[in-house]
């Protein structure tokens, strides 16, 4: 018999957003530099690194209030997320097929955050 606390938590939202901002990163990284794709750059990691970040805050909320304040801004950004990753597929076409799994984690995370705010 496993002890639950010394098995991985199933459903863990912050290092699932934690994991997502850091894929976001290594995939920004391989984005080619110009004058089209630097703020597509700077968008997509503001937008999918923020995820975590306020989810982090929500977290910690200190009233529903500002729970849902902070889960509505995780669902704003995850939404953001999957703008720029079209908008960077478009740009820079060989990059299409590494943006789709990153596109469906920041669609499910919006999804996810969207119950979150349905159900509490």
């Amino acid at each position: 018999m496993t002890n639950e606390e010394d098995s991985p938590r199933r459903f863990d939202l912050e290092e699932r957003t934690a994991r997502f901002g850091e894929s976001i990163i290594a995939f920004a990284k391989r984005i080619p530099l110009g004058p089209v794709t630097n703020c597509l750059i700077d968008q997509l990691v503001r937008a999918g690194t923020s995820v975590g970040a306020n989810y982090c805050e929500a977290d910690d909320a200190v009233s529903k209030r500002d729970f849902r304040l902070k889960i509505g801004y995780c669902r704003k950004e995850a939404r953001e997320a999957k703008h720029w990753l079209r908008m960077v597929a478009a740009a820079v076409e060989s990059l299409r097929d590494d943006a789709r799994p990153l596109w469906q984690e920041a669609r499910e995370l919006n999804l996810i955050f969207g119950r979150i705010l349905r159900t509490r």
